[in-house]
């Protein structure tokens, strides 16, 4: 129940954050969600009961949903097309590299220091991060605000009307389309990674999990190359290459006949998703110029509906041991969304003439 509130919340309130970034400035929302952060993490580790604890996690999930998409977003508004894919990058390598951090951190904390230090610390960290941004956006002249003014109030009908508006546009409806199908042919059944490493080479619990290391390592190998990767294949060539890369990884983890080749194949996994998500990525900060906040965070919002529902549908195979076959089927997925967006995604340059 506990990560359920936090998921849900953190899913639902990105679609609320992006028009709140447009109206109000996506440096202040961040500020604000990041110190929020804080709050309740604080909150979490003094709950003296369940209900609060449940409360408290969703109310830190509904503040999170607001940094990295609207982070993303304001990439989207401040640097230029042809250096924004590798910009987006090193968001990724800040991202990775806190995920793998925060999951050793986390275990570590709780085993020697017990889960409410835990989260203490948390609190620390996220303090420590808004103090920073807000200096840094006081500094730079970062905090202006983003509407015009005299422009209407927001409300339930504009926020309405500005969504239908968004989805109205096809190339916004094409990018939500392929970054939810993304999610749950790629995150759902990469999920179930240590699943296949349990049932199928007999490696224990706490080494399954570990294999997935090899996942955010790919993750952040991709991040670190990414302008060279970039530079050699442009974005069509690295949409193809990195789903080819994930089809032959889910290949490797569904059928390989050793451990080693399927830890490959996790490895290899790993850097193919992190290549055709940027480039989705990208495209999700150029499809609607006009409302980029609103338009990342839908973005954000399809990807995370997409995972959750491929978490559910590859769920219901695992107990039948059909997890091979349901990554095989994955694995073509893959691989032709890979090619529908290489041939659709936006050349560099007539984006770049068109901005």
């Amino acid at each position: 129940a506990v990560i359920a509130a936090f998921a849900v919340a953190y899913g639902v309130l990105q679609l609320v954050y992006g028009p709140l970034g447009d109206r109000i400035g996506k440096v202040r929302v961040i500020i604000g969600a990041t110190a929020a952060c804080a709050v309740f993490s604080a909150v979490t580790a003094l709950a003296q009961s369940f209900t609060l604890l449940v409360v408290a996690r969703a109310a830190m999930g509904a503040a999170a949903a607001g940094i990295i998409p609207l982070s993303m977003a304001w990439i989207g508004d401040e640097v230029a097309y042809e250096q924004r894919q590798a910009t987006l990058a090193r968001l990724m390598v800040a991202t990775v590299t806190g995920m793998m951090a925060g999951q050793w951190f986390g275990g570590f904390a709780t085993e020697t220091l017990g889960w409410r230090a835990a989260l203490g610390a948390l609190a620390v960290l996220f303090f420590a991060a808004a103090t920073l941004l807000l200096r840094h956006a006081r500094a730079s002249g970062a905090l202006r605000p983003a509407a015009v003014p005299g422009a209407p109030a927001f409300s339930l009908g504009s926020y309405l009307a500005g969504t239908m508006a968004l989805l109205r546009i096809e190339r916004v409806r094409w990018v939500l389309t392929v970054v939810a199908i993304e999610g749950a042919l790629a995150f759902g059944t990469l999920a179930f990674v240590p699943a296949r490493m349990v049932d199928g080479f007999g490696l224990s619990a706490a080494a399954a999990g570990g294999v997935m290391v090899l996942y955010g390592v790919g993750g952040l190998i991709y991040s670190v190359f990414a302008r060279r990767w970039l530079a050699a294949l442009g974005e069509r060539g690295l949409a193809i290459t990195g789903a080819t890369l994930i089809a032959v990884g889910l290949l490797s983890l569904a059928w390989a006949p050793a451990v080693g080749w399927a830890m490959l194949g996790c490895f290899m996994a790993g850097i193919g998703f992190y290549m055709l998500h940027n480039t989705l990525q990208v495209q999700a900060t150029q499809m609607a110029p006009q409302a980029r906040g609103a338009a990342v965070t839908m973005f954000a919002c399809l990807l995370f509906l997409g995972q959750s529902t491929g978490v559910l549908i590859v769920a219901f195979s695992v107990d039948r041991g059909w997890l091979p076959p349901v990554f095989s089927v994955a694995a073509l997925g893959v691989f032709v969304l890979g090619l529908l967006v290489s041939r659709r995604v936006q050349a560099r340059g007539a984006v770049a003439a068109g901005a």
